[in-house]
């Protein structure tokens, strides 16, 4: 797969920055890797001069940038998102490196669109923000120095991305590539899955025990394709007729 159509694939969703030079330092970040698109989840501050300062002839990834107000948004149509979390968190899936994420990534990107997860400076990503991601990456840095700036953190994920994009594994080649469910696709079959257990009193919402988080974890790591969507969907919605 040519590598720039691969980097062409991969949104770099930045939530909640708080800090508009960061959004200036992320996009020439990418823009020195081939990545063109910068998404935006509720800026504290954005158009700001400050960003324009610090993009650095990278003025035009700020102009096309999109800014939606949930993660959920920014993750619509996505077949693979990937967190950047430097925190180990309760019932995640296992992290991977920065490298092995990348060239994950690149093996996916002729299924759809991907996305590249970065939180505020300040606390990160939230754990619902990572457990709407399917994988979360960790940046292997000095463990008594962890601390990185976020633009730094954005350029060494493109710069990973640009060189797994560059040499990129023929996975996929000589075989029919199933259609991938989309974030979205994935979103709405676990809100039906969770309206038909607690319909059924398997789940209380109200005593949840986490049982949705597990779920979550659990369909994840399957990576769910359109047709078994469809499946699953219709399975629930058998079950549930049969309830009535």
């Amino acid at each position: 797969m040519n590598g720039a159509f691969a980097l062409d694939r991969v949104r770099v969703v930045l939530s909640r920055p708080s800090h508009p030079g960061n959004i200036g330092a992320a996009a020439r970040a990418m823009k020195t890797m081939g990545l063109s698109q910068l998404w935006l989840v509720s800026p504290a501050a954005f158009p700001d001069p400050v960003a324009d300062a610090r993009a650095s002839g990278a003025v035009d990834l700020l102009e096309s940038a999109r800014v939606v107000a949930t993660l959920e948004e920014a993750l619509a149509g996505t077949v693979l998102a990937a967190a950047v979390t430097a925190r180990r968190r309760e019932l995640s899936l296992p992290r991977m490196t920065a490298r092995a994420a990348a060239v994950e990534l690149v093996r996916w990107s002729g299924r759809g669109d991907l996305a590249l997860v970065f939180g505020n400076e300040t606390s990160g990503l939230s754990n619902e923000e990572v457990g709407l991601c399917s994988m979360p990456v960790t940046i292997p840095t000095n463990p008594d120095f962890s601390s990185l700036n976020l633009g730094a953190a954005v350029q060494l994920l493109c710069y990973e991305m640009r060189m797994a994009a560059m040499t990129p594994a023929d996975v996929y080649a000589g075989d029919p590539q199933p259609q991938v469910a989309t974030h979205d696709e994935v979103e709405g079959f676990l809100a039906h899955l969770e309206q038909a257990v607690t319909e059924s009193g398997f789940h209380e919402p109200h005593n949840p025990r986490r049982l949705m988080p597990r779920l979550r974890r659990l369909f994840a790591r399957v990576r769910l394709e359109k047709e078994e969507v469809g499946i699953l969907r219709g399975m629930l919605s058998s079950f549930q007729r049969k309830a009535e």
